[in-house]
């Protein structure tokens, strides 16, 4: 009888870990970060772990090898590291710093995980925090505005006393990582700047910015996997813009503006935006509407065409997430206390709800570690 010589496939360990609000004045439930077993065949939650005592983790990223997790403070002007067991996914406290600024919402590990970036919000400043080799975070090693005032009157797009003040939302690298990419929702502008890891220095890029429409308010962009594009979502006016984004030289032109909504709604904010690992989609939420919108992807010109909107089953989903194979996406409705999963049609795009429900409190960031044994 021959013999299999083939090695055995051991099954992937796939862990998701939740970052929440928590305090009064955001009318928040949570009460830390969550972390949960995610089953490879059944796409089950099972809960394995609570961080109490942990003020508004509001945002989650890893570092490259997904050995250490970090985490923003919301409305305070901290960040802390935790240590990541690959085994069994729990976390571990490692230490925290100060950001230097007020209200950080959004990090960023640089590509050669020396460095941790963070917005801070408020204070509209960018902050560099040196990583030490056991994931600890030495005190800020930079502290930059994001950008500089606006060229126009502020009293004609003052929206909901956001804009004329410099308010950066979301900072990613670009797909190369030769840019951090910085929407600033009060100024609207997305600025880019590139990283002296030997100083650990943020050197603003020429040119600095690119304009997005007034009073849009720029939040999360999210880029092509392929192709010399990038989405970003506005906040104020419920809009997706497409731009053109050279790799080489950094700079946004915007091509196409884009409503996330099937008709005109008030009270509505556009949250989160995705583009699928294929590159033939992208998804967007609304908060209010209570949605995520799905549009088609042009390959020649990266232009949007809207497609489809499902109900997130929830309130407010600031926040959503494809998982690591892009079979499902997962809603997190803030106001519901909930995380709604679809099902993801990799040929047509479209959600559909599974009907897997995890009840976990003030939801508002979602984000996963899977490896193989």
């Amino acid at each position: 009888m021959p013999v299999n010589n083939y090695p055995k496939q051991v099954p992937t360990s796939t862990f998701a870990y939740v970052g929440c609000r928590t305090t009064r004045e955001r009318n928040a439930r949570g009460k830390g970060i969550n972390v949960f077993r995610v089953g490879n065949e059944s796409g089950n939650w099972e809960h394995i772990q609570l961080l109490e005592n942990i003020m508004n983790p509001s945002f989650l990223t890893f570092n490259h090898n997904k050995t250490f997790i970090y985490c923003v403070h919301g409305d305070s002007s901290e960040v802390s590291a935790f240590r990541v067991n690959k085994d069994t996914g729990r976390l571990e406290f490692i230490n925290q710093q100060s950001t230097g600024g007020k209200n950080p919402v959004h990090l960023v590990v640089d590509p050669t995980d020396q460095f941790l970036i963070v917005a801070n919000y408020i204070s509209g400043t960018l902050s560099v925090l040196p990583i030490n080799p056991d994931g600890s975070l030495e005190p800020f090693s930079d502290l930059i505005q994001s950008s500089s005032t606006l060229d126009y009157n502020v009293n004609e797009v003052d929206l909901y006393a956001k804009q004329g003040i410099s308010h950066p939302h979301h900072i990613p690298f670009n797909k190369n990582g030769r840019f951090l990419v910085v929407p600033d929702l009060g100024l609207n502008k997305i600025c880019t700047f590139t990283l002296d890891t030997t100083e650990g220095k943020l050197i603003a890029n020429q040119p600095p910015f690119g304009i997005a429409p007034k009073g849009s308010g720029p939040r999360h962009i999210d880029f092509h996997p392929t192709l010399p594009y990038a989405y970003g979502i506005n906040e104020l006016d419920s809009t997706v813009s497409t731009y053109h984004f050279d790799g080489q030289e950094g700079r946004p032109e915007l091509l196409q503006i884009q409503s996330t909504l099937p008709h005109s709604i008030d009270g509505n904010t556009g949250a989160g935006i995705a583009v699928a690992p294929s590159g033939r989609f992208v998804y967007a939420s609304n908060r209010g509407h209570d949605s995520i919108v799905t549009f088609r992807i042009e390959e020649s010109t990266g232009k949007l065409t809207s497609m489809d909107w499902v109900s997130t089953q929830g309130k407010t989903p600031r926040f959503f997430a494809l998982d690591p194979t892009g079979e499902f996406l997962y809603v997190a409705n803030e106001d519901s206390d909930t995380i709604i999963t679809f099902k993801v049609n990799k040929e047509t795009g479209k959600l559909a709800p599974t009907g897997q429900v995890i009840n976990t409190e003030s939801p508002v960031c979602i984000v996963f570690s899977s490896h193989t044994s």
